[in-house]
């Protein structure tokens, strides 16, 4: 007679075997498309023969595997890099009252590997768009281009202590919300939201329906009172930055 221990391990065993196939599947379709959507950007740009295919998936996981809608952003995606940043990166001589700043910082990894950046709200004062859009850009270059193998998200704390009206600037968040969200898709992994100060939430809900579901799922608005637990929960303290009762030391990103 088959005990019910042995009935729960061939159990076990279809099930993992069941969510084993259902993700080759998964990752089948996945590739498939990757190759269809290769093959239609590279038609209309040839340029497009220069990314990876880590870029062409970000693309078409930010359009949940719709080729065209995937394929449509990624060309806009490209058309824009080449007016915006026609040298091929930002240079810091571009964008010196951002770096004044001084808001900036990357240092330490998660859990899962993923870099920790670190923005200070409150630092930030409006610029000059064309500027802070510049600056963002700068930034993202900059993340992603020290990614470690293997990893293309980071995490964000954004740090709103001392923010106030004078910090303000919807259509300075609003332009860093599109270059995210269309020209670095999934490239956030997460984004704590701490130290927020009431007045916030003003700004807070005239940018929030610009945000995309995708985006949304990504934002933790984290209690003070729970400030340190939440961030040990995802970060080992050896990696968090100091600024938060960690052990490392914060680095300005231009230095990074």
């Amino acid at each position: 007679m088959e005990s019910s221990n042995g009935k729960e391990s061939v159990m076990s065993m279809e099930v993992n075997e069941g969510i084993e196939e259902a993700n080759f599947e998964s990752n089948e379709i996945e590739r498939n498309k990757m190759g269809i959507m290769r093959a239609l950007v590279e038609r209309e740009d040839p340029s497009s023969k220069d990314v990876d295919d880590f870029m062409i998936r970000r693309f078409l996981r930010a359009r949940d595997l719709d080729i065209e809608k995937a394929s449509t952003l990624f060309l806009k995606y490209l058309s824009w890099r080449k007016s915006f940043v026609p040298n091929g990166s930002i240079s810091e001589s571009e964008i010196p009252r951002e770096i004044a700043h001084n808001k900036m910082f990357m240092q330490g990894l998660d859990k899962t590997g993923r870099p920790i950046v670190v923005v200070f709200g409150g630092r930030h004062k409006r610029t000059k768009l064309e500027e802070f859009k510049r600056f963002v850009v700068y930034s993202l270059d900059k993340i992603s281009a020290r990614m470690p193998a293997g990893k293309e998200k980071f995490v964000s704390i954004a740090d709103l202590e001392g923010w106030g009206y004078v910090n303000s600037d919807i259509r300075g968040y609003l332009a860093a919300l599109s270059i995210l969200q269309d020209c670095y898709p999934e490239r956030l992994g997460k984004l704590y939201l701490v130290h927020v100060p009431y007045i916030f939430m003003t700004a807070w809900k005239m940018v929030y329906p610009f945000i995309d579901n995708k985006t949304k799922k990504k934002i933790v608005f984290v209690e003070n009172k729970k400030l340190s637990s939440t961030l040990l929960s995802d970060i080992d303290e050896s990696q968090l930055p100091d600024a938060y009762g960690g052990k490392l030391p914060l680095v300005p990103i231009q230095d990074c």
